[in-house]
């Protein structure tokens, strides 16, 4: 069984063994080893603190193979995107024009820099080694934040992002970076990618202020906007499941896009419940659920479940122990 919890400053070393091993296209795991204990020091501010207002504090989980004791992937919760450094973001704007002259009309579509400093909340940072993908673990990995958005709704912005990783090669190679933002920028994809996790003022200081034409990008880079990479199709088509979809933003430096929800509307959130955990037999045909513990020592699980009534359920005694739970102690369920 593999448990999904709040990452602790212990798993620092493990975790940056884990992130080097993530590839290319992952931009929020390109961190030095300084960046990350700093990132876990936040969290674990994030995860204990008492104000419910939501800052930009990560909230970093990791999976953990119960066999082995290994770190085997991780996702995180930013809970405000923007602020001093605001969140960059390319918007798809469609405009009419028509000319009584010529007795034309048609529309122009653009690319136009937003910058956003009072922004949502983000969910992102998702990596799980190829070896335990499937089986229900990458749902697990990414589904389980969402019952930390339920426990405490106002650490976290009334609306949710997602950015999906853009289309690239195995080199890294990304053919929207290659045909514009080489141009701006003139480095490669990788080194513009992990630069924008310590400071986005080249960003500002070099992205043209102008829109940028759709008509006047070559074919084959118009195609990849607002695409994504291969790898990534099950992430965004979990992430529609749960409510999630384009609202014309992506990203400006591979063109994937980002996808939105309201965080009362995200499925995982709405339906979020909190019974109490009664002893007694599981059925052989019980459902499975992601099942987790309280926001300020977390922990999850996907379990059978089985429910006496509306506000008591039954758990197999591996998933107690899992979970680390007390007689009768609540827990969270999701699906």
């Amino acid at each position: 069984m593999e448990v999904v919890r709040a990452a602790t400053l212990d798993d620092w070393e493990p975790l940056y063994d884990l992130i080097q091993r993530s590839g290319f296209g992952l931009t929020s795991l390109r961190l030095t080893k300084d960046q990350l204990h700093e990132r876990l020091e936040w969290s674990h501010f994030a995860f204990t603190r008492k104000s419910e207002r939501p800052g930009g504090e990560p909230y970093v989980f990791v999976m953990e193979d119960r066999a082995t004791g290994s770190l085997v992937g991780t996702s995180c919760i930013f809970a405000k995107t923007g602020g001093y450094e605001p969140f960059y973001a390319y918007e798809v704007v469609t405009e009419q024009r028509e000319s009584e002259e010529l007795n034309v009309r048609g529309s122009v579509r653009s690319l136009q820099l937003r910058r956003i400093h009072d922004g949502p909340t983000e969910i992102g940072s998702l990596f799980l080694l190829p070896a335990f993908r499937g089986q229900g673990r990458g749902t697990l990995l990414s589904l389980a934040r969402f019952s930390m958005i339920a426990q405490r709704p106002s650490r976290f912005a009334k609306e949710v992002i997602a950015e999906m990783r853009g289309v690239s090669d195995a080199d890294g190679s990304s053919p929207f970076w290659e045909a514009l933002g080489r141009h701006f920028f003139h480095v490669d994809f990788p080194v513009a990618d992990a630069l924008s996790t310590v400071s986005k003022k080249f960003i500002d200081d070099l992205m043209p202020e102008h829109p940028i034409y759709w008509d006047l990008l070559p074919p084959a880079v118009r195609e990849v906007i607002g695409e994504v990479h291969e790898q990534t199709r099950p992430a965004k088509a979990m992430l529609e499941r749960e409510g999630f979809a384009s609202r014309g933003l992506v990203d400006i430096f591979d063109a994937g896009p980002i996808l939105h929800s309201d965080r009362d509307s995200i499925r995982s959130v709405a339906n979020c419940r909190n019974p109490k955990v009664e002893r007694g037999e599981v059925p052989a045909d019980a459902k499975r659920q992601i099942v987790t513990t309280s926001a300020s020592r977390f922990r999850a699980v996907n379990s059978q479940v089985h429910w006496i009534d509306d506000d008591h359920v039954v758990l197999p005694e591996a998933t107690r122990r899992a979970l680390q739970l007390s007689e009768a102690e609540k827990v969270w369920t999701l699906g």
